[in-house]
């Protein structure tokens, strides 16, 4: 089997499977593969998934350092979009990780299209800030710790029509001054808070 039909292989399987590749079977496909060969198949898997498979026994023990994005969507009323996601009962910003090779503009229009199914043009995104720091540590029910770098974007212009896939379990617009309390990414929301209390 040459390597395109391989790659092609691994992208047919569900996302489910693909997490459950063994350790073995990682290294001797990668060893079948060249460099961007390598970095196509860390982007059909998701880049921290596919890091964790290739630590075996550690891969929930070792702590990730992960690059991504955020948005904070506002409506027309200036409320913010907030997702509750699947995994943990926490609300959060639509965003994600960085796949290897995308720059923090494409990880947001991307991640936004994904988990909303919104589009975003690049020209209507403001970045408002790069947070970094404990603050971003983010803890999963599956023992996985890892600590984000996050480019924050906000974003009033956008088009499509609001649907969410199993990665939520909701999403709604909320009032910065009703928002949650259950919150996961409160420190990405507090440096909008902060912008907009300098603007009023």
């Amino acid at each position: 089997m040459n390597s395109k039909k391989l790659l092609k292989k691994i992208k047919e399987l569900s996302t489910a499977e693909q997490r459950s590749l063994s350790y073995e079977k990682i290294i001797e496909i990668i060893n079948y593969l060249n460099t961007d060969e390598i970095i196509e198949l860390s982007n059909i898997i998701g880049y921290p998934v596919f890091t964790r498979l290739c630590m075996g026994e550690l891969k929930h023990k070792f702590v990730l350092l992960q690059d991504g994005a955020a948005a904070i969507l506002l409506n027309k009323e200036g409320k913010i979009l907030l997702q509750s996601r699947a995994d943990r009962n926490k609300w959060g910003l639509p965003g994600g990780c960085q796949e290897l090779g995308e720059r923090f503009e494409d990880t947001i229009i991307r991640e936004i299209k994904e988990e909303t199914n919104l589009c975003v043009l690049e020209e209507d995104l403001k970045l408002i800030g790069l947070v970094s720091g404990k603050s971003r540590r983010n803890d999963y029910p599956n023992g996985d710790v890892v600590i984000n770098n996050t480019a924050l974007y906000c974003i009033t212009n956008y088009s499509g029509e609001l649907k969410w896939d199993t990665e939520s379990k909701e999403m709604k617009f909320f009032d910065l001054s009703n928002l949650p309390e259950n919150q996961n990414d409160a420190d990405l929301i507090e440096v909008y808070k902060k912008i907009v209390r300098k603007q009023n």
